[in-house]
């Protein structure tokens, strides 16, 4: 990038209009190449909003010790999966990253001392849904690692520390999956249209009334929630992504569901856009 271009870039930053706040149920990778119900979700979700400066993306797929944020300007596109079709592995994203907000997230943090990371890239949490927002792959994009050593309550109070981005015409985008428990698929069901196990559809619902009253305390303490929050969530780094995005959530912005299906017994595709009113 041009230091004329990096100059307008910075000054960019100084934009006002508050982002709206996505969290995007990704699924499987297939999603990425599919045309389905969940992909025009996805696309319709990115209607009517203002074209981001950049994105900084919180992907259930970057796990790692401690807080890291991508800070390369081209991050790789990486194909974090195995056992699909060759076309799947042939996509590329083709998006800058952006040093300069990474830095900037880093100094905003003060709940923990964020490095920066200089390989990671984006894995297909990432790239496989931003893809559908903007497939010219024209805004900058970053990623803030998950510490799987943290509990919930560390994620959410991370995340607060991020809302002056919002400012800044950055679109904070959470992905991963509300219910997502690979164990207990019915692979023979993947066609089936909502097709969800009675704990699956007991703990979505649960959990969306949990949204709907910002009653975001039970959603941190989601292990204490019975039976069916414990088989919805057996680990935590598909469930994480959603509390960043919540977190960020002020009382009277206006909080909308879409792709509210079931996937194979197991999974939900659940999303959830937040914006201004």
């Amino acid at each position: 990038m041009r230091l004329n271009e990096l100059n307008h870039f910075i000054n960019s930053f100084n934009k006002s209009e508050r982002m709206p706040l996505l969290f995007l149920g990704h699924g499987s990778p297939m999603n990425a190449i599919e045309e389905n119900e969940f992909v025009q979700g996805f696309r319709n979700a990115g209607k009517n909003i203002p074209k981001p400066n950049a994105i900084l993306c919180i992907s259930a797929h970057w796990e790692t010790q401690g807080t890291l944020v991508t800070a390369m300007e081209s991050p790789r596109t990486i194909h974090d999966f195995s056992g699909f079709p060759k076309a799947l592995y042939d996509v590329q994203y083709p998006v800058l990253g952006s040093p300069y907000l990474a830095k900037e997230t880093k100094e905003l943090v003060s709940i923990t001392s964020i490095d920066l990371d200089e390989k990671w890239g984006l894995d297909h949490g990432a790239w496989s849904v931003i893809k559908h927002l903007y497939p010219q792959a024209n805004v900058p994009v970053i990623q803030l690692s998950l510490d799987y050593t943290k509990p919930p309550q560390y994620h959410y109070d991370l995340a607060k520390e991020l809302n002056s981005l919002r400012n800044k015409g950055v679109l904070i985008i959470g992905s991963g999956n509300m219910v997502h428990n690979l164990g207990m698929i019915a692979w023979d069901k993947l066609n089936a249209n909502d097709y969800g196990y009675e704990w699956a559809f007991e703990a979505s619902q649960k959990m969306k009334e949990f949204i709907l009253d910002d009653d975001h305390q039970s959603l941190i303490n989601y292990t204490k929630q019975g039976k069916a929050f414990q088989l919805s969530i057996p680990t935590p780094e598909h469930y994480l992504p959603l509390l960043y995005v919540l977190a960020l959530k002020e009382k009277k912005e206006r909080l909308k569901f879409f792709n509210d299906k079931a996937v194979g017994g197991s999974l939900t595709m659940t999303s959830v856009k937040i914006e201004t009113i």
